[in-house]
């Protein structure tokens, strides 16, 4: 006590606080304050840990997504010179690896190789993505379908490194439960810089080595991946009868599908796969018009790239507004006015298309940054909701595979929403070259966007604050589930 109060009534103490205190609002004190804290990461988790979550979710995820989503389109577009809708479709089956993420989770839970859970799937996602990405920078004149199969196997070594490292998070978790949000920030930290640095570069390299080249550099993420595999603290599991492996996917099985049948869980879900399925998916159709000269505004690689960041920008955006503003708003509430203004947004698409903008004497690329920006933001923050709501629906014992489980879902409400755009524009007859009918593809895709609203029924109608499935069943999957899912840990 002595001691506080000396160090409050000293002026020379008081004066040297408030000096530290000016050092650490300072840029110069952000950053201290960021190093210090990745070094207590560091020590608290082991340093193996901390360069794997930046190197899956910063490097692999955001840096390498932000690179290739303009990469991608630009190849599609110069090199396979396809349709939109093609497009489209192609975009949708690149995907289809995270829809089945829950069976890379089971995996890697239940399956260790070479005597670990972890490493070897570090390692087999890393070489999956740096081969397919050099037969994309090196072979000439790939056909189509390889060329997607290619891209198809390098997202799946994206998606299976990042249901390892999330793995890796939910033990660290259990055995560090004071630094669970720490994690979480790290990972959505790691994530939203990595693709905003994509973003902003992508058009650059596109524009100065090709698709292709770009390509080749995307081979250095998984190569990173690579050396996670080969550095990461992994316990060794001994004595592991491979024998019992189709017994554990059996129990695995029938308690998610035990815990999916409560309508406490099953409407929430049917909602999330609607509201995404409904709201389809035309951003090729608006990309080719963008880099039209005819109909378009014959946007470059570099400013597409910028564009792209902007809304990267957004993204970010509304995260930190759901979370300093909105996170303790009733789900029911915060999604009927997220998803009108989500409709509402995409009315900029529709002035822009109509090239409405320009009578309002506003730039094309102006106009685009804004429109990018707003939906973004707006998406962000209808996003968030579902992800709280997804987290509140897991039970007890199964936590980690449900929340796989639900994310898979909700890519298959994504997958059908893309597919479903590229049959939009297939239909409206909305070519490489013909834009006559993009207007009235955007005006579907907003009307469409309206029809969740109805849906909200299947939403529960409780604090995000407090828990969605009642004490019960709860009570329920702690009894039982927990059993079935106990063989899972079981190495005997």
């Amino acid at each position: 006590m002595e001691e506080e109060e000396i160090g409050v009534n000293n002026p020379v103490e008081r004066e040297e606080i408030e000096k530290n205190k000016t050092k650490k609002t300072g840029i110069s004190g952000v950053i201290m304050s960021a190093v210090n804290w990745i070094i207590m990461l560091c020590d608290e988790l082991h340093w193996s840990f901390v360069m794997g979550v930046i190197a899956v979710y910063g490097i692999s995820q955001g840096l390498s997504m932000g690179l290739s989503r303009v990469t991608m389109q630009y190849y599609m577009k110069d090199e396979q010179k396809i349709q939109p809708s093609e497009a489209q479709i192609s975009m949708g089956v690149v995907r289809f690896p995270w829809v089945v993420k829950p069976l890379w989770g089971l995996l890697t839970d239940v399956v260790p190789l070479s005597g670990y859970r972890r490493k070897p799937y570090f390692i087999f996602a890393g070489f999956l993505g740096v081969i397919s990405m050099l037969v994309l920078s090196i072979v000439d004149g790939l056909h189509l379908v390889p060329a997607v199969l290619c891209l198809m196997a390098g997202s799946a070594g994206v998606a299976i490194a990042d249901v390892t490292i999330d793995a890796c998070i939910t033990e660290n978790s259990s055995s560090h439960p004071t630094l669970a949000s720490d994690m979480q920030s790290l990972c959505g930290l790691s994530s939203s810089i990595g693709a905003l640095a994509g973003f902003i570069i992508s058009g650059f390299l596109v524009h100065l080595v090709g698709s292709k080249g770009v390509f080749g550099l995307l081979t250095i993420p998984p190569a990173l991946v690579v050396l996670v595999g080969l550095t990461i603290k992994d316990s060794p599991v001994r004595n592991f009868s491979y024998s019992r492996v189709n017994e554990k996917f059996s129990d695995a099985t029938k308690a998610m599908w035990t815990t999916l049948k409560s309508q406490h869980v099953w409407k929430p879900c049917l909602y999330m796969f609607l509201s995404l399925a409904l709201g389809i998916n035309i951003h090729e159709g608006l990309f080719y018009w963008y880099t039209d000269g005819k109909g378009g505004p014959l946007f470059s690689k570099e400013i597409v790239g910028s564009i792209y960041s902007v809304g990267a920008l957004g993204s970010l955006c509304g995260v930190l507004l759901y979370q300093n503003m909105l996170k303790n708003r009733p789900y029911h509430d915060l999604l009927f006015w997220t998803q009108l203004l989500h409709c509402g947004s995409g009315m900029l698409d529709l002035i822009l298309v109509l090239r409405l903008n320009l009578n309002l004497y506003i730039p094309d690329y102006l106009f685009v940054v804004i429109d990018e920006g707003v939906s973004h933001m707006i998406g962000r923050l209808k996003w968030m909701p579902l992800l709280v709501l997804s987290s509140k629906l897991c039970p007890c014992g199964i936590e980690g595979t449900f929340f796989a489980l639900l994310m898979s879902i909700d890519q298959v409400g994504m997958l059908t929403s893309t597919w479903a755009g590229g049959f939009v524009l297939h239909i409206l007859h909305v070519t490489r070259s013909e834009f006559d009918n993009l207007w009235l593809a955007v005006l579907i895709r907003n009307l469409l966007r309206l029809t969740p609203i109805f849906l909200l029924f299947l939403v529960p109608r409780t604090d995000p604050n407090l828990p969605v499935l009642p004490s019960e069943i709860s009570k329920t999957k702690r009894d039982t589930e927990n059993l079935e899912m106990a063989s899972l840990l079981d190495t005997s």
